[in-house]
């Protein structure tokens, strides 16, 4: 059941600072820590509402890695459940089992977390799962298999993620390589520069 392996990412091959820089956000919400000197052009263009809020919905599907249409699906699940369908929509995005890698720093980047996933390196609840987009649930353990613990990637991996800060949603052990989900993130706590509101907006048209 969980091992169905699922290619979900576009190849996009835009370098990823100028991307950053054409939609207006810093390359740290995606762990990078560089900063590119240059500037956009026609960075004071007066946007239009549609422009502003196809934007969003391009920040939030480059942040996470997600195609079009698993955001749709994303969204379409979000208006179903209880509560803001904004919020929601975050909520599950930052829900992925390679997000969820990421945050608890057994990776730098979300691209190098879908890697890992994708290459059978990480348990949930002590059982193989090699899909990204997996959604996390309270109480779940998420570990790097065991065999896998002792590499050089790892120690390299620690020696960048070490100093950043775990989410209060997550437990971590860093050096055991595992993690628990004490609770799903709110809102609040999601650190991502996106105005979901905006995208709520595009999808209401």
């Amino acid at each position: 059941m969980y091992n169905i392996r699922r290619i979900e990412m576009a190849v996009n091959r835009v370098p990823v600072l100028k991307r950053c820089r054409s939609l207006g956000m810093d390359p740290i919400y995606l762990g990078i820590d560089k900063k590119s000197n240059r500037q956009l052009k026609r960075a004071n263009r007066k946007m239009s509402e549609y422009g502003l809020q196809l934007r969003e919905k391009q920040k939030a599907k480059f942040i996470y890695g997600v195609l079009e249409k698993p955001f749709r699906n994303y969204f379409a699940k979000a208006s179903k459940m209880n509560g803001m369908t904004g919020e929601n929509l975050m909520i599950l995005l930052e829900s992925r089992l390679d997000n969820v890698v990421f945050r608890m720093g057994f990776a730098r980047t979300r691209k190098e977390a879908r890697q890992i996933v994708d290459h059978k390196h990480v348990l949930v609840n002590g059982k193989q799962v090699n899909i990204p987009s997996y959604l996390v649930k309270a109480g779940d353990v998420i570990e790097i298999k065991e065999k896998h613990k002792g590499s050089q990637r790892y120690k390299d991996i620690l020696e960048v993620t070490g100093g950043r800060l775990v989410p209060e949603w997550l437990d971590v052990n860093a050096e055991g390589l595992q993690g628990t989900v004490k609770e799903l993130p709110t809102r609040e706590v999601i650190d991502v520069p996106v105005d979901e509101m905006l995208i709520v907006e595009l999808y209401s048209k």
